[in-house]
């Protein structure tokens, strides 16, 4: 590259701040206008900034989801993704500028798709409980609990009255952690028929066996229960007494810091925009009400 002369440089300089300004002040709330479809909120414009710094151009995110996971994530009738977070994911895709790619894993196996390269985030009603330092999150959107949900018609009314029951929950989920041998209620699951919680692939064949009588009650999370209690009206209840609180985000590679903080910029400009509002009223078992980023 050829020598420039401190003058020419210096004037150079000049012009380039004075174009980059002129562009702050005239084409930033246009831009931002634009990214939040129609919104002129701050949020939309940091989500913008936050992309570039984030991630390059022609940047894709391809999210690892369990395609058994409804209402977050799962197949329809065509077997194409589809499901809350799989909706929100390709907002965020759309206000950001960045390519989609929903992509069906064994949920297992969600850290090694991950490390390879596979998928660049988990996002299907991945709770943190458990989790730090695991991953890199994105800012908590979504309030969760874990729940153990029985019969309706059941003798077990509390979770003392699981002792000698045979309980179940989807491996690698927060259940299987907290009723462990490390776990927080490790007593409680100690006592279970068979000393320990029962794991299981994914959980519509943990309620179908709950359903049979197979088992006595499934662990999971209370947008699970809530989902499948209203596909079967009447059927199921849900224990008062609750496992643990938790949230759900977005779960990237440890140093994603950019991309995760991105990612939260846009979650919050389509809250202010109105579109979790939106997907919250299509997927009715969803509640607006747990959603928790806010500015």
């Amino acid at each position: 590259m050829k020598k420039i002369k401190f003058v020419a440089a210096f004037v150079a300089a000049l012009a380039i701040a004075a174009f980059v300004l002129a562009g702050c002040s005239s084409g930033a709330s246009g831009s931002a206008a634009s990214s939040a479809s129609g919104s002129d909120s701050a949020s939309s414009a940091a989500a913008s900034s936050s992309a570039s710094s984030g991630a390059s151009e022609g940047f894709t995110l391809v999210v690892g989801f369990d395609a058994e996971y409804p209402p977050y994530g799962f197949l329809d009738a065509d077997g194409n993704p589809t499901g809350f977070d799989i909706d929100l994911a390709k907002a965020v895709c759309e206000k950001m500028g960045w390519g989609f790619e929903a992509k069906p894993i064994d949920w297992n196996s969600k850290d090694l798709e991950l490390e390879s390269g596979n998928i660049n985030c988990i996002w299907n009603g991945f709770s943190t409980l458990g989790r730090d330092g695991q991953y890199q999150f994105s800012k908590p959107y979504m309030l969760n609990e874990q729940v153990v949900v029985v019969k309706a018609d059941s003798d077990i009314k509390a979770l003392a009255d699981l002792a000698g029951k045979k309980v179940i929950t989807q491996a690698g989920a927060p259940p299987e952690l907290i009723l462990g041998a490390e776990g927080d209620m490790a007593d409680l699951g100690k006592s279970f028929d068979g000393g320990a919680v029962q794991v299981i692939p994914e959980y519509n064949s943990a309620f179908m066996q709950l359903e049979s009588g197979a088992i006595d009650a499934v662990a999971c999370d209370i947008s699970i229960a809530e989902y499948q209690m209203a596909a079967a009206e009447g059927k199921y209840v849900v224990l008062d007494e609750h496992l643990s609180p938790d949230h759900y985000a977005v779960g990237f590679k440890l140093g994603e810091a950019e991309t995760a903080q991105a990612v939260s910029d846009a979650l919050l400009a389509l809250y202010e925009d109105g579109t979790v509002k939106t997907l919250c009223d299509k997927y009715d078992d969803i509640s607006f009400d747990n959603w928790v980023l806010v500015d």
